[in-house]
């Protein structure tokens, strides 16, 4: 192998590693989520107090890191001087991700189960993200079928973990019997 062909090799092994870090972590984002809102013991504002937390470690992960990066490269902080466009995009993309978590706290405020939630959601992006892609940028030649395929089964994975979600197990022989609703005369 050329020295030219290891070094593409690598990058690509690179993107991957990553792309599987970011299907990790977002994979297990609403479990945890969930587990700091419903550990607050604060059905209430449990949900909001998470979020708060969840804002903290995002500007300590999504501030800070990037700043000192930026630094140790001797680039500048100071983000007005950026090109106007992409501040406008990358605001655009912080305010959508923002929205979007504060969605998925909402929805499990609403009794939302989170492993159906989640499953709607990574259901879902894809669709809208491939929809959206198009619309910005039209492809040049046809759109291979396998293309809408894969959309389809995305929307119906979805559909599949809404519907058929696994139950609450039944309840222990021996148990106590579950109480009796009483009804107001």
């Amino acid at each position: 192998m050329t020295q030219k062909t290891t070094n593409v090799k690598t990058k690509m092994e690179l993107w991957l590693i990553f792309s599987l870090l970011t299907v990790l972590c977002w994979g297990t984002y609403g479990i945890a989520l969930h587990g700091g809102a419903v550990g607050m013991q604060d059905p209430a504002n449990g949900r909001y107090k998470a979020f708060l937390i969840v804002g903290l470690m995002y500007f300590l992960v999504a501030v800070l890191a990037p700043a000192a990066t930026l630094l140790a490269n001797g680039q500048s902080l100071n983000v007005f001087s950026y090109p106007k466009g992409a501040l406008a995009w990358a605001s655009v993309a912080g305010i959508l991700g923002a929205i979007g978590a504060f969605g998925v706290l909402l929805a499990f405020g609403a009794k939302g189960n989170p492993a159906v939630v989640m499953s709607i959601v990574f259901a879902g992006a894809p669709v809208i993200n491939a929809i959206v892609s198009l619309l910005m940028h039209p492809p040049k030649s046809a759109i291979h079928p396998m293309f809408f395929v894969g959309i389809l089964c995305a929307a119906v994975g979805g559909c599949l973990v809404t519907f058929f979600k696994p139950g609450a197990p039944p309840p222990k022989k021996g148990g106590s019997p579950a109480p009796i609703e009483q009804k107001a005369h």
